[in-house]
């Protein structure tokens, strides 16, 4: 279930941003704090098979970097996407060439997995918002129905399933995913 946690005043980015982190982390949406869902078996799976696929692909060719539950906080809100996908010139370095902490852009591909009890509109508005704000890509994986929602900008959002190939980001463009490839991720038989 997505909590609501209702501020007794209503709260700053600012504030929010010096309120210690939760578990499930927090997220600070149109001036409202929400925790997300603790992850279960299936989300918890498809978003370290995914996150890994990409990373093993993105990684060698030093062209994208996947990274699971990172706060990203940009255009007046602090999200945290299940994935978050930077192109490897875009990714935010400290002053000695490292990993920055704090990452204050929208990530260029957005992944969010539905878990039980979770609104699916809320997590759809949340990849608009990236959408909108630059993000390049969006998908939103669906376990029960094994489907993925792609989120595009200037486009129309297009539900994908089983044999369809995904699209994925222009530097990542030799490599193909399927979606029956990310819901056999689930399967042990």
């Amino acid at each position: 279930m997505t909590l609501s946690i209702q501020p007794t005043s209503v709260l700053s980015l600012d504030e929010f941003l010096k309120l210690p982190e939760t578990k499930p982390a927090s997220e600070y949406f149109d001036g409202e704090i929400y925790q997300k869902p603790m992850p279960q078996g299936k989300h918890s799976r498809l978003q370290t098979c995914l996150s890994t696929s990409i990373n093993q692909v993105g990684e060698s060719q030093k062209s994208v970097l996947a990274l699971t539950e990172l706060r990203c906080t940009f255009a007046g809100k602090s999200i945290v996407p299940d994935i978050a996908v930077f192109e490897w010139q875009r990714i935010p370095l400290d002053e000695k060439g490292r990993i920055a902490n704090k990452f204050e852009i929208a990530p260029d591909w957005v992944i969010e997995i539905l878990s039980p009890e979770q609104s699916a509109n809320k997590v759809i508005r949340k990849i608009i918002f990236c959408i909108q704000n630059g993000t390049k890509l969006g998908y939103f994986l669906d376990p029960d129905d094994e489907s993925i929602t792609v989120f595009q900008p200037n486009q129309l959002p297009e539900v994908k399933d089983k044999q369809d190939i995904l699209p994925v980001l222009d530097v990542l463009q030799n490599w193909q995913l399927k979606v029956e490839d990310v819901f056999n991720w689930l399967s042990f038989v």
